[in-house]
């Protein structure tokens, strides 16, 4: 029985026993593999410093609930078409899917994605990092697009990274003129 457990079978229950990263939301269109995907390119994009990163931002809730509700079904499967794609492409880099990958990692393959876009922007040789047909966006550009937008209008974002000025300001009633160094009619 124990040589029977060796090689491929074994190497297949411990790839089954690795840590999932865990979620701190309950995936509406993703399933639980891509959300942990996309949870961790968006830490990548932006990720945790003296700021919060994506994650504690609640970007991919926002992103799982972009695609849910907002998106028309052809950009759907051209976001998902590059998901893939771009999973594939770091188990053929790494032999693990991205969510498994070092931090090292991680960097290093939205480094070479962001590279192929630098330096081929016509050439389209480089379709491995496009998320559909001949017109749509390359999946990283909409990945950081969703990423930024759900970071910078999420309240973390908005309130910790930008400089905040709430608008139109504080409502202070019944003010003395006193306080207020002048009046604006007489």
């Amino acid at each position: 029985m124990g040589y029977t457990l060796t090689g491929p079978i074994l190497a297949g229950i411990m790839q089954g026993c690795k840590a999932k990263p865990a979620l701190n939301y309950k995936p509406q269109f993703f399933n639980e593999d891509q959300a942990a995907l996309v949870s961790e390119l968006a830490e990548v994009i932006i990720p945790k410093t003296d700021t919060p990163g994506a994650i504690d931002a609640g970007v991919p809730a926002f992103i799982d609930g972009m695609l849910f509700e907002v998106y028309p079904a052809a950009a759907k499967e051209n976001f998902m078409k590059g998901l893939a794609s771009f999973n594939e492409d770091a188990k053929k880099e790494y032999g693990d899917d991205f969510a498994d990958c070092t931090t090292e990692q991680k960097n290093a393959l939205v480094k070479k994605y962001h590279e192929a876009l630098a330096g081929n922007k016509n050439d389209s040789s480089t379709a491995w990092y496009k998320s559909g047909g001949k017109n749509t966006k390359p999946f990283i550009i909409e990945m950081k697009e969703l990423t930024l937008t759900g970071y910078f209008t999420s309240e973390p974002g908005a309130t910790q990274t930008l400089q905040y000025n709430q608008a139109p300001g504080p409502f202070k009633g019944c003010v003395p003129v006193t306080e207020v160094g002048k009046t604006w009619a007489t």
